[in-house]
């Protein structure tokens, strides 16, 4: 990573956490995950029909998320970012709190960023298939606007998952009793609150040092699952991403300069 430019880092943390959240996300298809019988019922397929269906749309999401990783292409990450809206909808779609669709604005979010990245949305039909520009360089006018977009898509994931802390989901809970919390409940209020707080602070003023703190704190936290634990890590990775990504673009901005919400700038460094 040393021998990259701050630009080519946000791109490659991009596509690293696109990559990871497909792949993460495509194993739980491949061990035919219980939970994803409410997701295929809101379509009306029931169970069986369902934990037949489930590995090949696993084989579809871990051969999306290779892809970025071999042979990246905007016609890719243009899907996942459909795709990861998808699959965020279907959760309060069969019943399950609102807070899960916008913790997962990673999943969506870092597809978005990473096209962002590569200049856009682009109309020739060669730009959506060719390679993508592993060389990026970002002038100051994009930056802008995917500094802008990290910080709404970091907000969102931290308030999401902040939210259900603070509404006592049981998985928490048990993740929390799991590590010996004797208060599981306390616990998912005292996390709640940081994460809102965290989640604001990124929207406000994402600092660096600040964010570096909250890049560690979510990288860690997720790895205390009582099942799945490493593909439920894996399957985060647009949540670290997009933490990341910010972390890296913010570091670019002029010293002091104040970022606020949906303000798009042109004299950000465009280096």
């Amino acid at each position: 990573m040393r021998s990259l430019t701050n630009d080519q880092k946000i791109y490659h943390t991009l596509r690293l956490a696109v990559a990871m959240c497909f792949i993460g996300h495509g194993c739980f298809g491949i061990i035919t995950k219980q939970i994803w019988c409410n997701y295929f019922g809101v379509f009306g397929i029931g169970k069986e029909m369902a934990y037949t269906l489930m590995p090949y749309v696993g084989t579809v999401d871990i051969l999306m998320g290779i892809s970025m990783l071999v042979y990246p292409t905007r016609a890719i990450a243009a899907w996942l970012v459909v795709w990861g809206l998808a699959t965020a909808s279907m959760r309060p779609l069969s019943g399950e709190p609102f807070a899960e669709f916008i913790e997962r604005a990673g999943n969506y979010g870092a597809p978005f960023a990473l096209l962002l990245v590569q200049g856009g949305f682009p109309l020739g039909k060669k730009q959506w298939f060719a390679h993508m520009d592993d060389n990026v360089s970002i002038n100051a006018e994009t930056l802008a606007k995917v500094i802008t977009w990290l910080r709404v898509f970091a907000f969102l994931l931290l308030i999401g998952h902040g939210w259900l802390n603070l509404i006592q989901k049981q998985g928490l809970l048990s993740q929390y009793h799991t590590l010996g919390f004797a208060e599981p409940a306390k616990t998912a209020q005292f996390v709640g609150l940081f994460e809102v707080l965290a989640a604001l602070t990124v929207l406000i003023r994402p600092f660096k040092n600040i964010l570096l703190v909250f890049i560690i704190w979510k990288i860690s936290s997720e790895l205390f699952y009582p099942k799945y634990e490493m593909f439920e890590w894996v399957e985060r990775g647009g949540s670290y991403g997009v933490l990341l990504a910010l972390w890296f673009a913010v570091k670019k901005a002029p010293a002091g300069y104040i970022l606020w919400p949906f303000k798009h700038t042109s004299h950000l460094r465009a280096s």
